[in-house]
């Protein structure tokens, strides 16, 4: 079963925004057993959006559109399909309520007859109730396609996904299974990776896919089983990951399972009822906002240093001038420094440090562009590692936050 995805807005081609509207919507379509065929963005314009709906429809058994549903007068969607359904917009009284409620109970403001108008649907569509805004979602069918329209803005889009779409979807379709596991390897670069599982993956039966999904400092290996029989396909599929962990057992440091590694952290630092602190340099708070990303981090993240210039290093974490001095602010002694400092600080029980140079420029320090030391402090010990991430800035940042959350990860994983 195929769907595809149209997202509405100038915004998106031009820059201004990124479309995670579409891929919200793919990974829930995907989990309930809906494969997304494509995914097109297109202008506020009625001519562009009727032909994207035209070939959809003709592709695809579910299509699902958003944005463009708003009270001004670029938002064009609601006129637009009823012209390609050959419909006319009436007032739904249920969703006026609605809209009425929502200004007499958040908006400090007189509604108006913009706003009234959201009540305004195509005769023929199924209203989907939007509790969180005025634009409610639409469910039309035409030549054996759905077409299923929700505003744009993120959360709206994910609650009627949520409360509306997918249980109508699961209850009107028979659809396969769809199985991903993904397995994260770090250390090793794609091709060489590929190289050197290339039997295994040649063992791979017709019915399991694989992807290889670079990532700073890692490679992800996704496996995509699809079938009718659930508990074969997990059966296979783990047979194979348990033959991959012979192979490159050394590689990995854990399964996707649809959560980033933070959120794996962030899980076994709560169980284990142990805390982190972070100092960081050359990645600038990266680590903490990966970390913060996660909700209920504050339950055992205890904070950050963003100790940017040396003043910091030796005003705040008290590491001494004499070592800086020494060492340089980049080196292996500064950062182990940094990271028992962090610790002692915050008084928490594991500390990861970065510093660096990630270009353009040395700084202050004479160590080549790219060098990056992340210091580590545990419980019971302190150390460091050095790499070289190359160029340019950008990547060197991203993956030594990576690498910190891949090393601190490690060490959770041995208390």
């Amino acid at each position: 079963m195929q769907a595809e995805i149209i997202t509405i807005g100038d915004e998106i081609l031009i820059g201004q925004i990124v479309d995670t509207n579409a891929a919200h919507m793919a990974r829930e379509l995907n989990r309930i057993g809906i494969s997304v065929y494509q995914v097109t963005s297109v202008q506020d314009e009625k001519n562009h959006i009727l032909q994207a709906l035209k070939e959809a429809g003709g592709r695809a058994e579910v299509v699902v559109i958003t944005g463009g549903l708003g009270p001004t007068k670029d938002d064009i969607t609601k006129h637009t399909l009823c012209e390609f359904f050959g419909d006319t917009l009436v007032r739904n009284e249920m969703v006026l309520a609605h809209i009425e409620k929502l200004f007499a109970k958040y908006i400090d403001a007189p509604i108006s007859d913009l706003n009234r108008n959201q009540a305004m649907v195509p005769s023929r569509a199924t209203v989907l109730m939007n509790r969180y805004g005025t634009a409610p979602g639409m469910w039309l069918e035409k030549d054996r396609t759905v077409f299923i329209s929700l505003p744009g803005v993120p959360y709206e889009m994910k609650a009627l996904m949520e409360d509306e779409v997918l249980p109508r979807l699961q209850e009107a379709y028979d659809r396969p299974y769809i199985l991903h596991k993904t397995v994260i390897t770090y250390g090793m670069g794609e091709s060489a990776l590929a190289d050197r599982i290339e039997d295994w993956e040649n063992s791979l039966p017709p019915f399991i896919k694989l992807a290889y999904l670079p990532h700073p400092g890692k490679v992800l290996l996704r496996l995509t089983a699809k079938g009718t029989d659930k508990k074969m396909l997990e059966t296979a599929v783990d047979e194979k990951i348990r033959a991959l962990h012979l192979l490159i057992g050394d590689m990995v440091y854990g399964m996707e399972n649809d959560q980033p590694l933070e959120a794996l952290i962030g899980k076994a630092m709560s169980g284990k009822n142990i805390t982190l602190a972070l100092a960081e340099s050359c990645t600038g708070g990266k680590v903490a906002e990966q970390v913060t990303s996660v909700p209920g981090a504050s339950a055992y993240f205890r904070g950050a240093i963003v100790s940017y210039s040396t003043a910091v290093k030796t005003d705040v974490l008290k590491i001494p001038e004499t070592l800086i001095d020494k060492h340089s602010v980049v080196s292996a002694e500064v950062a182990e420094a940094m990271a028992r400092g962090a610790q002692q600080l915050l008084k928490s029980d594991f500390a990861i440090s970065t510093t660096g140079n990630a270009g353009p420029e040395k700084g202050e320090s004479d160590a080549d562009v790219g060098t990056v030391y992340i210091g580590v402090a545990t419980p019971h010990k302190v150390y460091s590692e050095k790499f070289n991430f190359g160029a340019p800035r950008e990547k060197v940042v991203n993956k030594a936050a990576n690498r910190a959350l891949e090393i601190l990860w490690k060490e959770i994983l041995k208390n």
